[in-house]
């Protein structure tokens, strides 16, 4: 049997195709799922600025973060998009450097052709104690498995790159950023009936307390760190005090005398 090949998709079409898997009723839980992550960390950080890069600039997913500026980063001019939009590719964020202090990548490493040059224009406009959050799928999970298993595509998520949260750790401490902490979530196989991901619900529980690390999705938490500088503190010198002779005043006298 003679197996036909699939025909190449371009980063455009691909990109489409997951924004609209992401309004399916399994792509709206699984976000649901992502969007409750986010919001355990995002508020509690802190700052001016935010650059949300996302592989669909409508789901502002930082609503519920503290920050009063936020971006929100899109790689073409579409309908729907808020005040605070720009259109850029994420590997030429135009931002200067060290001026961001919160960069979230919904995963965009997932779907692009460069994750290195994505992930290190994000770190570049990262100012010095700034945050990094990363959403992305989990290769060690149902979902990770089922793309491993399949010889064929039938769901544009299976075309993302899972990037495992081990290769993530590697590539940004390389670049000077520092893990704070790597969650993941929702355990249900990527099943596109309803009917059978109920018949699964049990694995939510079952997941969380004995596969911590084994989520579809992962959201990893790093900080920007400067290396090499370290505080000098200050050299106090004991004061001494030294006793002067001073010469006593005449007295009137004396001044009566030689006057």
């Amino acid at each position: 049997m003679i197996k036909k090949p699939q025909l190449a998709v371009s980063h455009t079409e691909n990109i489409a195709m997951i924004q609209q898997w992401f309004e399916s009723k399994v792509g709206c839980e699984l976000l649901q799922a992502q969007q409750r992550a986010i919001n355990r960390l995002l508020p509690r950080l802190f700052g001016y600025y935010l650059v949300e890069v996302a592989v669909n600039p409508k789901m502002n997913l930082s609503a519920e973060s503290l920050i009063g500026h936020k971006v929100v980063v899109s790689n073409q001019h579409v309908l729907g998009l808020c005040d605070k939009s720009i259109v850029c590719q994420p590997t030429e964020l135009p931002f200067e450097h060290n001026s961001i202090d919160v960069v979230l990548l919904h995963h965009t490493l997932d779907f692009t052709d460069n994750a290195h040059q994505v992930l290190r224009e994000a770190i570049r406009v990262l100012r010095p104690g700034g945050h990094l959050l990363v959403v992305g799928f989990n290769p060690a999970s149902w979902w990770g498995l089922r793309r491993l298993c399949c010889r064929k595509i039938n769901a544009p998520w299976q075309r993302g790159q899972f990037i495992s949260q081990g290769r993530l750790v590697d590539w940004t401490s390389l670049l000077g950023l520092t893990q704070l902490r790597s969650m993941t979530d929702y355990y249900l196989p990527p099943f596109v009936s309803g009917k059978w991901r109920r018949r699964f619900e049990k694995l939510q529980a079952y997941g969380r307390k004995s596969m911590p690390k084994n989520g579809a999705f992962y959201l990893s938490l790093a900080r920007k760190d400067i290396e090499g500088i370290t505080p000098i503190k200050r050299i106090k010198f004991p004061r001494k005090l030294y006793t002067l002779p001073v010469r006593k005043p005449a007295t009137r006298e004396q001044v009566r005398e030689r006057s």
